[in-house]
């Protein structure tokens, strides 16, 4: 039993790589996250990358009033506020050269094509003039790069003075898909900040980052599990090429070279990681059925490594 997903799970990839000869296996096919929405089976096969950070300008001790030194003394605030905007534009596009994803294939456009996004009752309006330009919302949040703010703090913002701070702090979060060098993230923007005259911007990694995943939607399990799910719930079923958020499937996809399905049974609107994370009765009900299926077509023998998914209609 592994607890440390949202933390990068360290120790998974050192545990798995000391045991990968007693984790052989033919598939990993697992569950978490949400479905694409809450009334369409979901299967995705991998998980956008995910990389924190911290950025801070620390330039003195203690604060001056700002009548006595302002103009005079350099504030840090502002000066993390213009590299954040050197880094994306003010509709969310990322401008840091190697943070940017590379086009999706054919197959992976072809799959988000027939995705829909926020259409759940109690998801949030989407900003359609936010992202990446000339991209479809679930292009947005499936097959790109996004970057967020997660924090932004100087001076004292409860108890604010006329005083000209000394420190500003700024948390960074990066989703990434595959494609993108996740090792060279934190260099990259380092050269960067740099060249755009914010050196004095000091860089830290926060967790261990979270390399992305993504099983082509044509891979033979990925269509075996597919033609599954299809059988059980009598419908289409939306496939990911990979999740919008992240997991450490790369220890399963990579480094135990396992291909790897997940077949969700949450929705957009759980308010996952929030105080009422809740889960609908009705998507439970139908999950039971859903993987009582997969496990009678394994049970059946008939797997990729040998003959389809057998016909349980009749």
């Amino acid at each position: 039993m592994e607890t440390g997903e949202e933390c990068g799970s360290p120790g998974l990839h050192e545990f798995c790589a000391a045991h990968a000869d007693r984790l052989l296996a033919d598939v990993l096919i697992a569950s978490d996250g949400p479905r694409n929405g809450a009334a369409r089976p979901t299967v995705f096969m991998g998980s956008r990358g995910a990389f924190n950070f911290t950025m801070t300008v620390d330039l003195r001790k203690g604060g001056h009033h700002s009548g006595n030194w302002g103009g005079l003394l350099a504030n840090p605030g502002v000066i993390l506020a213009n590299a954040l905007a050197s880094m994306v534009d003010a509709r969310g596009r990322i401008l840091v050269d190697g943070w940017r994803s590379e086009p999706m294939s054919d197959s992976v456009r072809a799959a988000i094509a027939t995705l829909d996004v926020g259409r759940d009752p109690g998801d949030p309006v989407i900003d359609t003039d936010w992202g990446e330009p000339d991209l479809s919302p679930a292009e947005r949040v499936f097959g790109t790069n996004t970057f967020e703010v997660l924090a932004f703090e100087t001076g004292n913002p409860r108890h604010p003075v006329n005083a000209v701070p000394p420190r500003a702090v700024a948390h960074g979060h990066l989703r990434l898909v595959v494609g993108t060098d996740v090792d060279d993230l934190l260099p990259a923007l380092r050269r960067h900040l740099d060249a755009h005259g914010y050196r004095m911007v000091v860089l830290e990694a926060a967790g261990v980052a979270m390399r992305p995943t993504r099983l082509d939607p044509e891979h033979p399990w990925a269509r075996w599990i597919v033609d599954s799910v299809e059988q059980t719930s009598n419908g289409s079923v939306a496939v990911l090429p990979n999740l919008g958020g992240s997991l450490p499937n790369d220890v399963f996809a990579d480094l135990l070279g396992l291909p790897t399905i997940w077949i969700p049974h949450s929705y957009p609107g759980c308010s996952q990681h929030a105080p009422d994370e809740h889960a609908l009765a009705s998507t439970c009900r139908e999950a039971l059925g859903i993987m009582a299926g997969v496990w009678w077509d394994l049970g059946a023998g008939v797997t990729p490594s040998g003959l389809p998914v057998p016909d349980r209609t009749s």
